[in-house]
């Protein structure tokens, strides 16, 4: 198990400034109000494909690209992972394989194949993609890409949480969504190598905590997956995140499928973006979490905003 450290998030950071540019930290006074404390939005919604995961697929790919084990890349995702790598294999010529299950959400199904990935549709979540490509992947000669396990990917999604920290250094809490858990395990190792006295909060969707549950009783453990929220759909949890999270994570909320779909309507009204179920998560365990973040700086991030309409006309 290889588990990044700080200096490695800040090789990434280099390593991705000619591809991204920093996504923009704003406070919205009304929602501030709403919530009852001071609230700055990370706006990793407007990425190049609407989420942070773009972050790691560069950082990757920009590493892999001149390794002579180089004959593509296979991949499971429910999205926006799919994307990412997508995203970064056309930027650097490399062959990239999606596995995305049955009825995964259009929008993302039709980026991923339009920047050029091939994808292939197996079972009916992610973990059933997850265990196809482990079983394909050598036999096909291609590299198998952890969404969770990667060192690459936790260093280059952890750059968010610098662009935090440079714009807002005197920021209290971080609340961060939770599925695989790399964002969550990059913001922990940025923010308690700057600051330890910085609090990181992960938040997971109440009908998929598999992630929640290896949390607490620091061990892995297999649960229901029975969200809407695509971003957080995961039976099982990765090991080298969840050995960071057991470290640095300060806490853990679940949040029901209702106090997500009132974050995504909460986020339209106040900030007027776009944002997808799980990119809401950090959001609505902020409105969770009111009275302990009274007087606290807290900064959330807007994840994702690959909503569909159909998932937004539902929701409203």
């Amino acid at each position: 198990m290889i588990i990044p450290s700080f200096q490695d998030i800040l090789q990434a950071r280099i390593t991705i400034a000619p591809y991204l540019k920093p996504t923009p930290i704003y406070h919205y006074p009304n929602l501030s109000e709403a919530i009852g404390t001071e609230v700055w939005v990370k706006h990793e919604n407007h990425l190049p494909i609407r989420a942070f995961k773009v972050r790691g697929g560069i950082n990757f790919m920009a590493n892999f690209q001149n390794q002579a084990s180089n004959t593509g890349v296979i991949t499971a995702s429910t999205g926006n992972h799919g994307q990412s790598v997508a995203y970064a294999a056309r930027l650097f010529n490399i062959r990239a394989v999606v596995a995305m299950p049955n009825g995964a959400n259009e929008a993302k199904v039709k980026a991923t194949q339009n920047l050029g990935a091939e994808v292939r549709f197996v079972g009916n979540d992610f973990d059933d993609c997850r265990q196809h490509i482990e079983k394909v992947a050598e036999k096909e000669g291609l590299h198998y890409l952890s969404s969770g396990n990667d060192p690459l990917i936790i260093a280059g999604v952890g750059t968010y949480t610098l662009e935090i920290l440079e714009d807002l250094p005197d920021v209290d809490v971080i609340i961060v969504p939770i599925g695989g858990g790399s964002g969550a395990a990059g913001a922990c190792i940025a923010a308690k190598a700057t600051n330890p006295l910085i609090e990181i909060i992960g938040v997971q969707a109440a009908a998929a905590p598999a992630a929640y549950l290896s949390w607490k009783e620091q061990k892995p453990v297999e649960a229901q997956m029975e969200t809407f929220a695509e971003g957080l759909a995961t039976r099982t949890t990765f090991d080298v995140p969840q050995a960071i999270l057991q470290d640095h994570l300060d806490d853990f909320v679940l949040v029901s499928e209702q106090e997500l779909m009132d974050a995504v309507v909460l986020g339209i009204e106040k900030t007027h973006n776009l944002v997808e179920a799980s990119g809401a998560a950090s959001l609505a365990a902020a409105c969770k979490l009111t009275e302990r973040l009274q007087g606290k700086r807290v900064a959330i991030i807007m994840s994702g905003g690959n909503i569909t309409l159909e998932q937004l006309r539902q929701i409203i």
